[in-house]
């Protein structure tokens, strides 16, 4: 008899055991999900989505939207010429580089990212291409 009660004992303390520890481990993938669902919504947001508001981005978005700079170019992916979340990340925001690279935009130019040539853009005013340029060094990641 004192088996009998020994094995249901161990039996009970196993289980409970097993639940506790069970118990616990769902708690921790629980929070991890919900940590990797929140991280997830956190990367989810878009440089757009996330400067949608800035008076910077507004004004160089709807020059960039009036040029053809984007037959080129896109704001996080790479086509014929470099993405422009790459350009702000080459380039400091400064004014100094917003006037070099406004030169750059009105002028054209090979070399700096591979050997497809931008076209010059004579036509466009200083302003708008420092606002264009101002816009795309706001995009760094």
């Amino acid at each position: 008899m004192k088996t009998t009660l020994r094995i249901k004992l161990v039996v009970l303390a196993l289980a409970g055991f097993t639940f506790a520890c069970g118990g616990g481990d769902k708690t921790a993938e629980g929070t991890q999900e919900a940590s990797a669902t929140e991280s997830a919504a956190t990367a989810e947001v878009s440089l757009e989505e996330k400067y949608k508001d800035n008076p910077i981005y507004i004004k160089g978005l709807e020059k960039v939207k009036a040029s053809d700079c984007t037959g080129c170019h896109q704001v996080e992916r790479k086509i014929i010429g470099p993405s422009y979340a790459d350009v702000a990340a080459k380039y400091e925001n400064t004014e100094e580089n917003v006037a070099m690279l406004a030169q750059k935009v009105i002028a054209g130019g090979v070399g700096v990212w591979g050997e497809v040539p931008m076209s010059a853009h004579p036509t466009l005013s200083e302003e708008d291409a420092k606002d264009m340029v101002r816009y795309i060094l706001l995009l760094k990641k």
